[in-house]
């Protein structure tokens, strides 16, 4: 099972001024809230509880479009594959560890 979806991050985010100055690159913690936003987009009952493993592979610029692709595992269903591109090339991947929120009845 997977999910993919396109994202940008602009660069009006308050977040970019001063992140390399003159040669703006987009943090890695704002890449990783994207592919935390795609995966309740995907699974909204699913509760992101760990970053197992990341890896920033290129830089990400503002207003670069990338795409996230996630995909679950059958044998491992806690488990969801991540990875982040731009253009065909890999600019960050990793695992999350996930679990389904339950559902309280009255």
């Amino acid at each position: 099972m997977t999910f993919q979806v396109h994202r940008t991050i602009s660069a009006n985010h308050p977040s970019l001024p001063g992140h390399f100055p003159d040669a703006a690159l987009v943090p890695g913690v704002l890449i990783l809230d994207e592919v935390h936003a795609a995966l309740q987009d995907w699974q909204n009952d699913y509760e992101l509880t760990a970053i197992r493993t990341v890896k920033f592979l290129q830089p990400l610029k503002p207003e670069e479009q990338f795409v996230i692709c996630l995909s679950a595992k059958k044998d491992e269903p806690g488990e969801i594959d991540f990875c982040c591109r731009v253009e065909g090339r890999v600019i960050a991947e990793g695992q999350l560890e996930v679990c389904c929120r339950t559902k309280v009845t009255s």
